[in-house]
C-alpha cells in the first residue's frame, strides 16, 4: 500500500502500486479537482505539485509517488487566494473550467522558480491544452500574478463564486443511491 503526503496529510493508499497518481487522489482520496482528460500526459488537466514540481498525474503510478509530497489544487489554497487563482478571475481568463486546476499548478510552480516570467517562460511551463482558447488572458493572468506575488500590485477579486471548498468533496445525502 502506497504511503505519500497529500496536501499536507499523511495517507496510505489501499490501491495497487500501479495504478497512477490521478486515480488514487479522485478515487481513494476523493480530491476530484484533480481532472482525468487524456490519460496520456498530453492536456495538463490532471497536474498537480509532486515535491514541488508541476507533473502530470495520469504518467505517475502510486508507486513512484511513494513518499513525496503531492498538493494538489484543493491543497494549493483551499480558499482560493493564491495569486494565479485571483489573477484568473480578475484576468477573465476562466471560461468553462475543466482545465483551470492544471492550469492553476502548472502556472504556481512556474511562479514559485520565476515570479516575473515573459510569455515564452509561460508558454513552456504551463503547456496544458485549453479547448476554450484562453491562451493570450492566460498570460496577462500569470504575469499578473507574478506581479502580486512580487508585491507590486494587489488583486482584489473575489473568490470564484460556487460551492464552498470544504464542502465540495462532500456528497449530497438525497443523491446517494441514485
Amino acid at each position: 500500500m502506497p504511503s505519500l503526503t497529500i496536501n499536507g496529510r499523511a495517507v496510505e493508499l489501499r490501491m495497487d502500486p500501479q495504478t497512477p497518481l490521478l486515480w488514487g487522489l479522485r478515487d481513494a482520496a476523493n480530491l476530484t479537482g484533480t481532472k482525468y482528460g487524456c490519460g496520456v500526459g498530453d492536456c495538463g488537466a490532471c497536474m498537480v505539485l509532486v515535491d514541488g514540481a508541476a507533473l502530470r498525474s495520469c504518467l505517475i503510478s502510486l508507486a513512484e509517488a511513494e513518499g513525496r509530497s503531492v498538493t494538489t489544487i484543493e491543497g494549493l489554497s483551499p480558499d482560493r487566494s493564491h495569486p494565479v487563482q485571483q489573477a484568473l478571475v480578475a484576468e477573465q481568463a476562466i471560461q468553462c473550467g475543466f482545465c483551470t486546476p492544471g492550469i492553476v499548478i502548472a502556472a504556481a510552480a512556474l511562479l514559485a522558480k520565476n515570479a516575473d516570467p515573459s510569455a515564452a517562460d509561460i508558454a513552456a511551463a504551463v503547456p496544458n491544452l485549453c479547448r476554450c482558447g484562453v491562451y493570450p488572458r492566460l498570460v496577462h493572468a500569470v504575469q499578473r500574478a507574478g506581479r502580486v506575488m512580487r508585491r507590486l500590485e494587489t488583486i482584489s477579486a473575489a473568490p470564484v463564486p460556487g460551492i464552498s471548498p470544504a464542502d465540495a468533496a462532500r456528497a449530497v445525502p438525497a443523491l446517494r443511491g441514485q
